[in-house]
């Protein structure tokens, strides 16, 4: 399961300016969380991982992306709440 830190997060300004600090928060915590408006928007993680999640190659990106925050959906609230 991902953790989710502050450690993890960025916002997308700092993202956009400094994508190399982004890849360095996922080579050492497993993943990012760049915020819009200080809310979870995106969540940037490894190839591997992504790969680990078991999925078909029928499914879109879209049915991915909801199969992933689904599970980790009380992380992210709890983030919305800070």
């Amino acid at each position: 399961m991902m953790q989710i830190d502050t450690k993890n997060l960025v916002s997308i300004s700092e993202a956009n300016q400094n994508f190399s600090k982004v890849a360095r928060l996922v080579d050492e915590n497993g993943a990012a969380i760049i915020l819009k408006n200080n809310t979870p928007r995106y969540v940037l993680i490894e190839f591997s991982q992504f790969q680990k999640e078991e999925i078909s190659s029928d499914e879109d990106a879209n049915t991915i992306a909801k199969r992933i925050l689904s599970k980790h959906k009380v992380a992210f609230e709890e983030l919305v709440k800070s």
